[in-house]
């Protein structure tokens, strides 16, 4: 009988391991999955590319983990999570890059998303904004654990999500001044960072019954109209991702 795939991810059951790395950009699925002991290519389909294989856990067994892309935004961050889980799949850990808000998160370190401000629109099909995007605290915590673990530079905290990238600096745009007023406010609430996907992933994670979290490697400082500086920290974020799985499984055993 041939085996049923998911519409978008091209995928069925058994194709995904329980735990699954997200990155947005396609090209960065190899990457991840270089990082694994062994990995083999499942899936590409539109912006969907899936890798998976094993990492050794802290018994010296065998960790089943794959990695999905998710493109770019919400709305395909959303169709990617819920296939995933129709699949088997229940714990993600976005690895994203993102623009910091705050003056104390430098270039190169990574944020720990404990929660995602909801300026995006596809969570509003599913919620109300009064619902918010919160992490998952095993996750989350698992996180932060490895981090200091693997002693890379990290930051926990509230993040920011929002649909349109080219608004950050731009003056000329019909609500410049609006946003302007925004990122001031964001800025005034101790967010940490901003990027476009985390609050599809913890709104339908939440709502689902399943795990997830968000590790991020600041690439510009948008609280000084760079979005994009530099793309550092990308290699310790998937490390982190990597070691907090390892965590996750060793808790989960006990």
């Amino acid at each position: 009988m041939k085996k049923e795939k998911e519409y978008h991810i091209a995928l069925g059951k058994g194709d995904v391991g329980r735990y699954v790395l997200l990155p947005g950009d396609p090209g960065r699925a190899p990457k991840i999955a270089g990082y694994f002991d062994d990995s083999k290519e499942m899936a590409y389909n539109r912006e969907y590319r899936t890798f998976t294989g094993s990492v050794t856990g802290y018994d010296g067994k065998k960790i089943k983990i794959s990695t999905t892309s998710t493109g770019i935004g919400c709305p395909s961050t959303a169709i990617a999570v819920e296939e995933l889980i129709k699949i088997g799949a229940d714990t993600f850990i976005r690895i994203g890059t993102a623009g910091s808000l705050q003056k104390q998160v430098g270039l190169g370190d990574v944020v720990i998303s404990t929660a995602s401000v909801r300026e995006e629109g596809t969570t509003r099909q599913y919620v109300p904004l009064s619902y918010p995007a919160v992490a998952d605290f095993e996750v989350t915590s698992a996180l932060v654990e490895a981090s200091r673990k693997l002693k890379i530079k990290c930051h926990a905290g509230i993040s920011h999500c929002k649909d349109a990238f080219y608004t950050e600096g731009n003056k000329d745009l019909p609500l410049a001044d609006y946003n302007e007023h925004m990122w001031k406010a964001w800025y005034k609430s101790n967010v940490l960072a901003t990027s476009m996907e985390s609050a599809a992933l913890f709104v339908v994670s939440s709502i689902k019954r399943v795990y997830s979290g968000e590790v991020l490697a600041i690439i510009g400082l948008t609280y000084s109209d760079a979005p994009i500086v530099k793309k550092v920290g990308v290699e310790e974020a998937i490390k982190v991702a990597i070691e907090a799985v390892k965590i996750l499984e060793s808790r989960r055993k006990k």
